[in-house]
């Protein structure tokens, strides 16, 4: 039940309110990664290695499920000019801008150059800090490979430790497995679930690494977004991807789960995504990657595959420069939780600060626990996240 208060901010801010939850009904159908992850990785896969790597993957994907015109006219219909609040109308109309890009991008799907330049202008292209900061990286030398990351558990074993996992957290925990993942385990914003790839094998690294990231960070974002009397907490702020990806992989850090191949792992993902920048097909990124950085074969297609999608997709640039901002500001010792608040963009922080100074947004439910106590004691890793550009 609402409380007194909250009815009060409600009334005062009614136009808002209407809006918010106009766009809520629209964004429900625009779950960008839905749609992006093929439908054929395995079988594109072994036809690539199967020709040497001379034939690029030719991937489908999901279906539509709504009429992308129709949707773009409902988002510029709201009547935003009801909003006096000048500063809360210009974050609306720049969420507005943001989801309206996000349908192009969903539309263009397989369509090469389209939909490459509709993902450009939601993620970006890396910087040459970005580039310099991989290399970097990858100038270590690989450590030992400990037991803990030998890949001996199945998909419902993962299941199973996830469920143990999220004992610590206040809010349920929905698990289903899917064929048909670009990543291990992913999570869908909008039916509050922990999806796992159904064929994958986890070590016992991996499933600490997941479920700090996943659930410490996605699934606390997701709930304590839907805790909020604004849904645009829940449903993301423009451009949200850094900031929560920044703080998955610092929770990563914090739990003592993140090693340097991970970091490598993102490093290599920041020069896939400036080599398809440059023009280089996805045999041609696969080439880098596996014959000249030497990654394994497998690592090296997910990897390239991750870039490549859709026509080519800047998003996995973004969690190397996240990690080294969330760190940075750890180091400060400012406080993370404004970015726990919900689906956030660092970038906001004012803007939420405001929200918050006029009733419209409330400390959150559920913190991270990994960020209570620093567990990591890789003195190779505070090294390089002490020297990044």
């Amino acid at each position: 039940m609402k409380n007194s208060a909250l009815v009060d901010i409600e009334n005062e801010y009614a136009d808002l309110f209407e809006i918010d939850i106009n766009l809520d009904r629209l964004v429900k159908k625009i779950e960008l990664l839905s749609y992006l992850n093929p439908l054929n990785i395995e079988k594109e896969k072994q036809r690539f290695f199967a020709s040497k790597y001379t034939e690029d993957p030719l991937f489908k994907y999901p279906k539509i499920k709504f009429d992308p015109y129709k949707l773009h006219r409902l988002f510029y219909s709201q009547r935003l000019e009801r909003i006096e609040d000048e500063e809360i109308r210009e974050m609306y109309q720049e969420i507005i801008y943001y989801y309206s890009n996000m349908i192009q991008c969903i539309e263009t799907i397989g369509e090469g150059k389209k939909f490459y330049y509709n993902s450009l202008r939601v993620f970006g292209t890396p910087t040459e800090k970005d580039v310099q900061n991989a290399r970097y990286i990858l100038h270590f030398e690989d450590e030992p490979i400990p037991i803990e990351m030998e890949k001996v558990y199945s998909a419902e074993e993962a299941k199973t430790y996830f469920e143990k996992f999220v004992e610590q957290y206040d809010f349920p925990l929905n698990i289903r497995l899917s064929t048909s993942l670009a990543a291990d385990a992913m999570v869908s914003n909008s039916t509050q679930s922990l999806v796992i790839k159904k064929n994958a094998k986890f070590s016992k690294n991996k499933l600490l690494t997941l479920a700090n990231h996943e659930i410490g960070v996605h699934l606390v974002t997701t709930f304590n977004g839907m805790d909020q009397p604004l849904k645009i907490f829940s449903n993301g702020f423009p451009k949200n991807v850094e900031t929560q990806e920044g703080l998955a992989v610092f929770s990563e850090y914090m739990s003592g789960a993140l090693t340097l191949k991970r970091l490598k792992e993102l490093s290599y993902r920041v020069l896939a995504s400036d080599s398809l920048i440059k023009g280089s097909s996805f045999s041609d990124t696969f080439d880098m990657i596996h014959n000249q950085y030497k990654l394994n074969k497998n690592d090296a297609f997910t990897i390239t595959m991750r870039a490549h999608r859709g026509g080519g997709f800047t998003k996995d640039r973004l969690y190397l420069s996240g990690l080294r901002k969330i760190y940075k500001r750890y180091k400060k010792g400012v406080t993370m939780d404004p970015l726990l608040t919900g689906k956030v963009n660092m970038e906001y922080e004012q803007g939420i600060q405001h929200l918050f100074d006029q009733g419209l947004a409330q400390n959150i439910t559920h913190k991270n626990v990994a960020f209570l106590e620093n567990r990591n004691t890789n003195k190779t890793l505070d090294f390089i996240l002490n020297n990044l550009k």
